[in-house]
């Protein structure tokens, strides 16, 4: 289903993001988590984490084929395309689910205890990567569906990063007021950074090529830029209240922070110290959730089901 919405850009002539395309998740209450792709077949999966479901989305068609239930607040999730399987990490009771990805029937799952919740796939290692609980990142075999490994925390992780080039996660840990820097080959914490001062760093984007690291903070709101070489702040911009994701466009140089108040902020980087807010977009109260696909030109944005505003997901064509 197409349509057009009026888009709200300031501080520019054009219009960076357009909408394309809007799906309907009619009957979907409450907040909306985090979401992943299936390439290849052009599904999305949706965390519907107040729903207690997956929602699964056909991009062609523009429509939901399908929910999975009987989930608890699920958070994050990982598609794999071999062997076809969806991970689905869960707030209640910590567990992370496991489904066939063809008939969405659960074939296992690894009880984190508490709280699971962000999800990272190294497809070089094969690996899968949680965070849990008060403080903890599991490590599981993609191709077992079994944990293999964890590695201790300070504090319960939000969004984290892994580097491609080297051996290191980079972890935000709000409660602990810091963004931990963890070995993988060692499975432990080497350093901590400070985020000049920012509370509630929750989203996370990552510019491996430039070695920057983008936080986004709520108290202020503000992104935060680190250099993941010394752990320095060497920016810190201003941006609109209430940030979830964040996402990297290394081929415009932008970052795009999306956030509850409402906005899509779209940050430039002049080169690797310099940035600034280059256009705010509307889109609606709570949207603060998606997901940014570069091959696709594409950032997905979630609408949750707030008053008269109905839940559905938002296709931006970045340009």
């Amino acid at each position: 289903m197409l349509c057009c919405s009026i888009v709200t850009v300031q501080a520019q002539d054009r219009t960076p993001l357009q909408l394309k395309q809007t799906i309907a998740l009619a009957g979907v209450e409450g907040r909306i988590d985090h979401f992943a792709l299936d390439s290849a077949g052009d599904r999305l999966f949706v965390c519907a984490l107040g729903n207690n479901t997956v929602e699964v989305l056909d991009l062609r068609r523009g429509q939901r084929i399908h929910s999975i239930t009987g989930l608890g607040a699920p958070q994050g999730i990982a598609y794999i395309p071999e062997p076809d399987r969806l991970f689905v990490a869960n707030d209640k009771g910590g567990i992370c689910k496991i489904y066939d990805a063809k008939s969405y029937q659960a074939v296992g799952e690894i009880n984190f205890k508490d709280d699971a919740d962000n999800v990272r796939y190294d497809d070089a290692s094969k690996r899968i990567y949680v965070g849990f609980g008060k403080g903890g990142i599991g490590i599981i075999s993609a191709a077992e569906g079994k944990i293999i490994g964890a590695i201790r925390l300070p504090g319960h992780p939000e969004s984290f990063e892994l580097e491609k080039q080297g051996h290191c996660i980079f972890v935000n840990v709000p409660n602990a007021r810091q963004v931990a820097v963890i070995d993988r080959e060692k499975s432990e914490v080497i350093t901590t950074w400070k985020t000049d001062g920012a509370l509630g760093n929750f989203p996370m984007a990552f510019d491996e090529a430039n070695h920057r690291l983008f936080i986004g903070c709520r108290t202020p709101p503000k992104l935060v830029v680190l250099n993941t070489e010394s752990g320095n702040v060497v920016a810190s911009i201003d941006i609109s209240g209430d940030p979830d994701d964040l996402f990297y466009d290394s081929k415009r140089r932008r970052i795009y922070a999306i956030c509850g108040a409402g906005k899509i902020d779209i940050i430039e980087q002049t080169d690797a110290n310099t940035y600034k807010v280059f256009a705010k977009v509307d889109t609606a109260n709570g949207a603060r959730t998606g997901l940014f696909v570069p091959e696709r030109d594409s950032l997905f944005v979630a609408v949750p089901d707030r008053g008269s505003q109905a839940a559905e997901i938002r296709c931006y064509q970045i340009e």
